[in-house]
């Protein structure tokens, strides 16, 4: 793996302000990869692929991640940074809508990462309790969302997402088959541990 282009790849999403994983989410999450060693990650929310570059570093010897991305100028753009990074043979790319490309997965995958549209973080969930392995883990990032989600926050532009993110972590919390943490690094990590 090209550090050096990693590095690079960042600075210029920053720089763009593309909103790409938080350092400090980055460090948990690399801690439960390293633990882990999955060999198959699903990656919901591909943006320009600086996160599953990242995770790319903990896969075990013939891991994968699928990523899904359904803006197509960024898929372009992640294609080009995995083949700089030069682990093509890593990551896998699905253009198109989370939503409709969800329900026709049926592999199992160790680690889910949730980094998408806000307002579809249950129906994202759903799906993920279906494609996670037992004792696998679903990563939701963003999920305090600016601290809304625990304020009493009813603003019209951002209701649906704060209500379908306060919807996600009622279900994680309350659901006897998942253990969940939320951490307050970054905008808010959610950790799901799901244990049948």
């Amino acid at each position: 793996m090209n550090e050096n282009k990693l590095k690079e790849i960042k600075e210029d999403a920053l720089k763009r302000h593309i909103p790409i994983i938080m350092d400090d989410t980055l460090e948990v999450i690399d801690k439960i990869l390293i633990q882990e060693k999955p060999e198959k990650i699903l990656e919901i929310g591909t943006a320009v692929g600086y996160s599953a570059l990242c995770f790319s570093k903990y896969l075990s010897e013939n891991g994968k991640i699928d990523t899904i991305e359904r803006e197509s100028d960024k898929v372009k753009e992640a294609k080009e940074n995995i083949k700089l990074v030069e682990v093509e043979n890593k990551i896998n790319i699905i253009e198109g809508d989370a939503v409709e490309i969800l329900p026709n997965l049926n592999d199992e995958y160790d680690i889910i990462f949730i980094d998408a549209a806000k307002g579809k973080y249950p129906l994202f969930l759903k799906e993920s309790m279906r494609l996670i392995k037992n004792n696998g883990i679903i990563l939701a990032d963003n999920i305090l969302y600016k601290g809304y989600v625990m304020s009493d926050y009813n603003k019209h532009k951002q209701r649906t997402a704060v209500r379908n993110l306060r919807e996600y972590i009622k279900e994680v919390t309350e659901n006897p088959k998942i253990e969940t943490e939320i951490l307050e690094v970054g905008d808010g990590l959610a950790i799901s541990r799901i244990c049948e």
